[in-house]
């Protein structure tokens, strides 16, 4: 077995066994092709099922000096994922990866803006541009509903339930949930698809599609990472956001509200409340009035 049937035998087992997007088995093989990379590059002729831990770590070390400690352990974790499902398919015994340690990272926080920076944001959206109701429709999406960008594009016209007040979204792993819908959402949502969506010539293929562009084609990701980031250059917002920014500022301003962690969780659609708990510790200010608020010993005796 070379690494090229290899990476593509993982790229299969990914797609049909355990259902990951496009997008998230090009970041796991992306990892794999470094390692490959970097053999080609000094003359190494190990393949997949005999490449033993002491060249992996020449590898490790050498990427060490080029990368920050965070990618370096997630490449780390890249590999010993291929690595074990060779070892499932009975390619080799081993992890050669198995007693190799990543580099210890604290936990990253995730950006969030303010309520009123959300509102500077929304209301920089131009609706008298050609395409300014459907812009504003999708960032009430991210918003109001805590949707990841591939989500968002990919959310179809027969997911809409508005008379029960949810959408039906398609998350990772093509796990589907039921989200609440904002009212803002809806508002625009119908007026986008009676105003701007009936007057596009749309494709064969995207009938159900709900956001498309002026040619009548889904958006991309990139699409809506360009639109984000010009947005936040007219609101004047001075922080370096992205699409996911509106889904952790959804699930921040639902945790200071009173929210329950659980509920988030769900409408997240985090497989784990671990992931979710990281929004425990954007906000420790929120977090000490709670505490002077409501337990017994903070009280003035």
């Amino acid at each position: 077995m070379n690494w090229n049937s290899a990476l593509k035998d993982y790229a299969t087992y990914l797609r049909i066994e355990r259902g990951l997007s496009d997008n998230t088995i090009q970041n796991y093989t992306l990892d794999v092709q470094k390692l490959v990379g970097w053999l080609t590059d000094n003359s190494c002729e190990e393949g997949p099922v005999n490449i033993g831990q002491e060249r992996i770590q020449e590898f490790i070390y050498a990427i060490a000096k080029e990368v920050n400690p965070r990618t370096q352990s997630r490449i780390i974790s890249g590999l010993k994922g291929f690595f074990n499902y060779l070892i499932f398919e009975k390619y080799r015994a081993d992890n050669p990866l198995e007693l190799l340690e990543a580099p210890k990272i604290g936990r990253k926080l995730p950006d969030t803006l303010s309520v009123e920076e959300v509102d500077q944001l929304l209301m920089a959206v131009d609706l008298s541009h050609p395409q300014g109701t459907r812009n504003r429709a999708m960032l009430e999406t991210l918003y109001g509903s805590g949707l990841r960008v591939t989500e968002l594009v990919e959310l179809k016209l027969s997911d809409l339930f508005f008379e029960e007040g949810v959408i039906k979204v398609t998350g990772k792993g093509n796990k589907q949930r039921f989200v609440p819908v904002s009212q803002a959402s809806v508002k625009y949502i119908d007026l986008y698809r009676t105003t701007e969506r009936v007057q596009l010539a749309i494709n064969p293929g995207h009938e159900d599609t709900l956001f498309l562009n002026r040619r009548g084609k889904g958006l991309t990701r990139a699409m809506i990472f360009t639109l984000v980031k010009r947005l936040a250059e007219t609101a004047g917002v001075q922080k370096s956001i992205s699409p996911h920014t509106f889904r952790h500022s959804f699930a921040t301003h639902l945790l200071e509200n009173g929210a329950d962690l659980r509920a988030i969780q769900q409408m997240l659609g985090h497989e784990s409340i671990t992931t979710t708990e990281v929004y425990m510790h954007v906000d420790r200010s929120h977090l000490t009035e709670i505490i002077r608020k409501f337990h017994p010993r903070s009280k003035q005796l």
